[in-house]
């Protein structure tokens, strides 16, 4: 039951997290990208193109997911300590 609870409560955070990059953190960084559109911002090599706007909001999107669980894991060990003592 724990486990499925852990699931769900990271889908939430995960959905959380996403909206949180599209509609919050991506408009302040999107006049410094070339052409506006974040979501659309490619770097073109030749008859090779890159499309490295929505590997920055993953990229974001990551970061700030691991952040979180990174604190949540300090947070809970250090009480375990505690506990165990």
């Amino acid at each position: 039951m724990p486990l499925a609870i852990a699931i769900i409560m990271g889908l939430a955070i995960t959905a959380m997290v996403q909206s949180l990059v599209n509609d919050m953190v991506m408009p302040v960084i999107t006049p410094f990208i070339p052409g506006g559109q974040w979501k659309d911002a490619t770097l073109a090599l030749g008859p090779i193109v890159i499309r490295w706007g929505s590997f920055v909001s993953a990229l974001i999107n990551f970061i700030i997911i691991a952040a979180v669980v990174f604190v949540l894991a300090k947070i809970v060990l250090k009480e375990q300590k505690v506990t165990k003592k």
